[in-house]
């Protein structure tokens, strides 16, 4: 299934209320959140998505480039995430499947974003809980990368490879 979600990395920040309207006949909307730690850039946080909640009753699939994704799970779905989205590589994998547990008890739907450089098979402890794998094609971190093409590759070879459900 194909969702086109816009980013709201690339709009004006001055005017989001309307640049999100602009692109409402999206499916979703993405929200990239990186904290300077998992990613070297600094993005928006919880008070932003609170804004963007009370504009659009768009699905916010929230995208967490930030280090102990388990720290913010609560607040971000408090604050109006429709699903949010973890990189494995930004905690030790019991973080990882506390912060999984947690987006399920706040009733999220729940993600796991893979890095070009990260192995598909990492995602397969977790793939049975999961309601998308978010495949970059980019590395997080930083707007206005090229696509790399290479990462629409199916399927991908790591014994088991599937969509998630």
């Amino acid at each position: 299934m194909i969702k086109i979600a816009p980013s709201i990395l690339s709009a004006d920040f001055a005017n989001l209320e309307r640049d999100i309207r602009r692109v409402s006949s999206a499916d979703w909307l993405h929200v990239d959140v990186m904290d300077g730690c998992f990613v070297p850039n600094l993005t928006i946080g919880v008070p932003v998505v609170q804004s963007i909640r009370k504009c659009t009753g768009m699905f916010l699939d929230v995208h967490l480039m930030i280090d102990k994704p388990v720290r913010y799970v609560e607040a971000f779905a408090q604050a109006g995430a429709d699903l949010l989205s973890v990189h494995l590589e930004a905690d030790h994998p019991t973080g990882i499947a506390e912060a999984l547990r947690r987006m399920e008890a706040c009733k999220v739907k729940k993600a796991v974003a893979l890095r070009p450089i990260t192995a598909p098979s990492a995602v397969l402890p977790y793939l049975e809980g999961l309601d998308m794998v978010l495949v970059m094609t980019v590395e997080p971190g930083f707007g206005g990368q090229a696509f790399l093409e290479h990462q629409l590759a199916s399927p991908r070879p790591c014994g088991g490879w599937r969509p998630a459900r």
